[in-house]
This record gives C-alpha cells, sequence and structure tokens, in this order.
C-alpha cells in the first residue's frame, strides 16, 4: 500500500514517453512540495515549462491538494490548471473528484506526489498508479517532520 508505480527526483522528469508505457491520459497532482515549495504562491522553476509540455502531449492534469481553496486555487489558476482543495487524501473522496471532472478512468489516471502516506497510499486505496517525486523541500516543522521520518522506510531510491 505504501509503494509508488514509478518513483523519481521531481515532477520535471515525467515524460509523455513514460506516461504512455504505463497508458497514463491524466494527472493527479499534488501541491506543496511537487510543483513547488510549501505554502509559496510561484511555481518551482521548469514547473511552468513541464506543464506546456504535458499539454502538448495531450495529458490532462488537476490538482488534488490538502490545503484549502485559498492556498489551492491562486496557485492553479496561475498553472491554468483545475483542482480539488480540501481533498481529504489519502481518502479517496478528492480523488474521486477529480477523476470524474477529468473524464478519464481510473486506469489511466496516475497520482503524483511526495508524500507516501497521503499520495502514493491514496492512490493505492483508489486502484491508481501513483508516481512518487522526491519533497523539492524538507519541512523543519512538528507532524510534517514526524511525518517525513516515518515514512523513510517506505521511500524509494531515486
Amino acid at each position: 500500500m505504501f509503494h509508488a508505480t514509478v518513483a523519481l527526483r521531481s515532477v520535471l522528469q515525467i515524460q509523455p514517453g513514460l506516461l504512455r508505457q504505463y497508458g497514463i491520459r491524466g494527472l493527479m497532482l499534488d501541491l506543496d512540495n511537487t510543483l513547488t515549495t510549501h505554502d509559496n504562491p510561484a511555481p518551482a522553476e521548469g514547473v511552468l515549462s513541464w506543464i506546456g509540455l504535458m499539454r502538448q502531449a495531450g495529458i490532462a492534469m488537476m490538482i488534488v491538494s490538502n490545503n484549502r481553496p485559498h492556498r489551492v486555487q491562486p496557485f492553479a489558476t496561475a498553472l491554468g490548471l483545475p483542482f480539488v482543495a480540501e481533498g481529504a487524501k489519502p481518502l479517496p473522496r478528492g480523488f474521486r473528484l477529480a477523476q470524474k471532472r477529468m473524464q478519464l478512468p481510473f486506469s489511466q489516471l496516475a497520482v503524483v506526489g511526495d508524500q507516501i502516506f497521503t499520495d502514493i497510499l491514496g492512490a493505492n486505496l483508489c486502484g491508481v498508479k501513483s508516481i512518487y517525486v522526491r519533497p523539492i523541500q524538507y519541512e523543519n516543522k512538528g507532524f510534517l517532520r514526524v511525518k517525513r521520518w516515518l515514512e523513510r522506510p517506505f521511500l524509494p531510491k531515486v
């Protein structure tokens, strides 16, 4: 339940050929530490170009985040992406809502994220492929720091 289909260093390493190999036509993207650093309103370097590459390849994308709408909406709007806020990951609710909006079967979707216990576990609970990416920046605060420590036995080597 805690293992990803694919593990990479960054979303920038996700390429259309890899997605075709797995039959993936749509990506449900985590926000913090996947597309940008925690609470940062601007995408990480290279993310805008990567989004353009995915669009050019016909890959559907939607942000699925546990953050509140006031965090997710401005970021998603700046990228021109639809979103699900307060997704309650790892529970299936947010993923199911995204899947319905994307109008693709779960078999053609993948969850992309940096956290084993939310993104990867949630994908596995829904029977969706998952792409683990290393966090852009490790958090040093409270619960997130503890969660990162607990994830260590399940982290893929990338």
